[in-house]
Formats: structure tokens, C-alpha cells, sequence
């Protein structure tokens, strides 16, 4: 009888370890089978996923880490505390225009403007500040969202003067603008469109990704992810685009999508459809491209006056990274950019070209070669709204200038 009883309970043990170990073996099955499939975030034209750059922190956790601090990565973010820095205190929150009255103001944790058109209407329309673009080395504009659109709001802050101004060519008394593909595409990694266009001005909201991050430049990464998190031995990168194997052209088109000018020109696609990699003439163009006489402006087309530069028109290799790195934060470093120049200009060799003017290995080149300089096109209302100022930009035509 006891044997009976006895085997009764080794059975019920077995038998409930058997369980215990069937959940923990279904649970870690679940749990790599997630870590497996990262989540996606959007999906591209192309059917590629993206999957987020904190994917990439696993394995590139230095890059990962200096690029948050990059004024590509901090180009677009949610209206956080910590992002946001605009002043929103009382005396310091108002811009007062010849048509309009704007003050902006801080609510339990959220940003809005309140607007009231002067000498027609004493209401007030309160719009809530809900995507920022801009690292704050410049300024900062405002984004709303209505329903599935994006709207700059009118007021933005202009670090120079630390103070709220009329965003840059904006109507006095518009209040809000709608946002398209055109401008949205450089300071987001990635917007899905509500509908096929060449130029679309409605958005997933859930399928944004905000700021320029690892995806804009090495392509929708999700391939890449299960590859290596399956493979966690592999050295050799797999389904990601390998710059060094670019082509010079292709290397500069990946900067060149945002930084030669509105690309207004849409030719295939969409302005979200080109990818690092590819080829930008196939997708869009310049305007300038069908006139070579236009003056270039500062605001948005390094691209085209790096292009007219000596530096780069004698020289074979030269491209945006030759000079900058990605994946650093590396503005205002001077012994940076001075070490760019000198691996190709020799300090005594310029003295002896350059004459009344002798050059040091302590001076900054870009001070006097790439000067700020006045956009023609970016232009500021103040609070008198009578005076517009201009956004001094560096120019990326490297030259000799008085």
C-alpha cells in the first residue's frame, strides 16, 4: 500500500516538473523568439523594415552612444523637457508681430502656442507644440499634429538672440502651415506617407521615426539584426551596406538627399524613397539643375558649393566624410577640422603661396576658408515684425575670401 502511495507521489513530481520545466522551456522559447524578430517600426517602399537604432546599441555601443549627441540624431524629437529650448517663463514667452500675438506657454508637461490675431478677433487658438525640429544650435521649430497632417506652428526660437521669432519665411498671420515630404525628409530617419504621391503632407503617426539615426544612413535594418542576433560570432556585417565599397558619387548622394537644396524635382518616388547606397539623380533633382545660373544659398546646399570648391574639384577622393564624421558631435572643434586641412595642405607650402598672410598650424582654417555667411532665403521677423535678420550659415565653398 505505502509503495503504491510512494509511487503515486514520484509520479506527481515527475509529473510537476515536467510542467514546471515545459513553462520555462516555453517561455525562454518566446522570449528568443522575440529577441530574434525585433520589432518594426515602419516599413519602407522597397518592403525593408525598420527596426530602430537602439538595435544597434548590442553590438556599435560607442558609435551608438557619441551619435546621440550629433546634431543629426537631436534634428527632430518629441516635445520633451530635456529637448525643447524655446523659453517658456512669464516675460520671456511672448512675440508680439504688427498682425498677431503670440506667447507660448508649459501645461503639466506639455508645450503649446496660444495665437490671437490682432484687430479681428479676441480669440485665442491654442495649439499643442508636439514634434520639435531642430538640434537648438540654430533655433527650433514646432510641429502639431491634426489627425494625420503636420503643421509648423508660426513661432520658433532663434539661439543667437535667445528669443521666440516668426519662423523663417512664415505668413504673419497664418498661425500654422502644413509640413510635406520635402522638408519633413531631413530631419527624419523615416515617415510613412497615408498615400502614394511624389509629395505627401499626411503621415502614419504611429510610423514616424523622429531624428536622422543609423537606419537613414545604413539602410532598414531588420535583416541585419536577426542575422547577427542569430549569429553572435559573426565579425563580417551582414545585409547592411558597406561604405567604404561605395562609389564616390554614391557616397556623396547620401549626404546630398538633404544637403543639396530642396530636391524639388521628384523624378521616381517620393522624397522617402532613395536610400544610402543608391543613385539620387534616379529619384530627384535640383532645381538648379535646369538653370546652372542660380545663385547657390548657404541655407540646405552644401553639396553644391562643395561641388564648386577648388579643394574638391582637384581632388579625386573628396567627399562629405573626408572631413566629417557621422558619428561624432564634432562643431566648434577646431584641432578636428585644422587636421582635415593639413592632411592635405602643408602650412609652409600655403606661406608660400599665400602672400601678406602667414598661416599657423594654431589658426582656424574654416574661420577665414568657410566663413558664416548670410542666407539669402532664411530670413527672421524679430518682435517688431517691421525687420527681417537673416541666418548666418558656414559656407561650404572653401575659398580665399577678404
Amino acid at each position: 500500500m505505502n509503495n503504491k502511495k510512494n509511487l503515486k507521489i514520484i509520479v506527481f513530481i515527475i509529473f510537476g516538473l515536467f510542467l514546471v520545466y515545459g513553462f520555462w522551456y516555453f517561455k525562454n522559447a518566446i522570449e528568443i523568439s522575440s529577441y530574434l524578430e525585433p520589432d518594426v517600426i515602419a516599413t519602407h517602399y522597397n518592403g525593408s523594415n525598420f527596426v530602430g537604432s537602439e538595435t544597434c546599441l548590442e553590438c556599435h555601443e560607442n558609435i551608438y552612444k557619441s551619435h546621440l549627441e550629433t546634431a543629426h540624431f537631436n534634428t527632430s524629437s518629441k516635445s520633451k523637457k530635456d529637448h525643447i529650448k524655446g523659453r517658456f517663463t512669464e516675460g520671456l514667452n511672448e512675440l508680439d508681430l504688427m498682425s498677431v500675438r503670440l506667447k507660448m506657454i508649459e501645461e503639466e508637461g506639455d508645450y503649446y502656442q496660444l495665437s490671437n490675431i490682432k484687430y479681428k478677433t479676441k480669440e485665442v487658438v491654442k495649439s499643442k507644440i508636439e514634434i520639435v525640429i531642430g538640434s537648438g544650435v540654430k533655433g527650433q521649430s514646432h510641429l502639431q499634429w491634426k489627425g494625420n497632417d503636420l503643421y509648423q506652428l508660426q513661432a520658433s526660437y532663434f539661439q543667437p538672440t535667445d528669443s521666440w521669432v516668426n519662423s523663417p519665411n512664415f505668413p504673419e498671420n497664418a498661425l500654422s502651415r502644413k509640413v510635406d515630404d520635402n522638408c519633413l525628409k531631413c530631419h527624419v530617419t523615416f515617415a510613412e506617407p497615408k498615400q502614394e504621391s511624389n509629395v505627401s503632407k499626411s503621415y502614419d503617426r504611429e510610423r514616424i521615426m523622429l531624428g536622422i539615426d543609423c537606419e537613414r544612413c545604413h539602410g532598414p535594418s531588420e535583416k541585419h539584426v536577426q542575422f547577427h542576433r542569430s549569429n553572435p560570432d559573426a565579425l563580417i556585417g551582414k545585409f547592411v551596406d558597406n561604405y567604404k565599397e561605395y562609389s564616390r558619387q554614391q557616397r556623396l548622394d547620401a549626404c546630398a538627399v538633404c544637403h543639396s537644396g530642396l530636391q524639388g524635382q521628384q523624378i521616381k518616388g517620393n522624397p522617402f524613397s532613395f536610400i544610402a547606397g543608391d543613385t539620387l539623380s534616379l529619384y530627384s533633382k535640383n532645381y538648379r539643375n535646369a538653370n546652372s545660373n542660380t545663385k547657390l544659398d548657404v541655407h540646405g546646399n552644401q553639396m553644391g558649393l562643395l561641388s564648386e570648391s577648388s579643394c574638391f574639384v582637384n581632388s579625386s577622393k573628396m567627399d562629405c566624410i573626408t572631413c566629417h564624421s557621422p558619428h561624432e558631435n564634432q562643431r566648434g572643434n577646431a584641432d578636428v577640422f585644422n587636421a582635415k586641412c593639413l592632411s592635405c595642405h602643408d602650412v609652409e607650402t600655403v606661406n608660400n603661396v599665400a602672400e601678406g598672410q602667414e598661416h599657423n598650424v594654431s589658426q582656424n582654417c574654416i574661420t577665414c576658408h568657410m566663413p558664416l555667411v548670410p542666407s539669402e532665403v532664411m530670413k527672421l521677423k524679430l518682435e517688431d515684425g517691421m525687420n527681417e535678420i537673416p541666418v548666418y550659415i558656414r559656407t561650404h565653398l572653401i575659398g580665399i575670401y577678404k
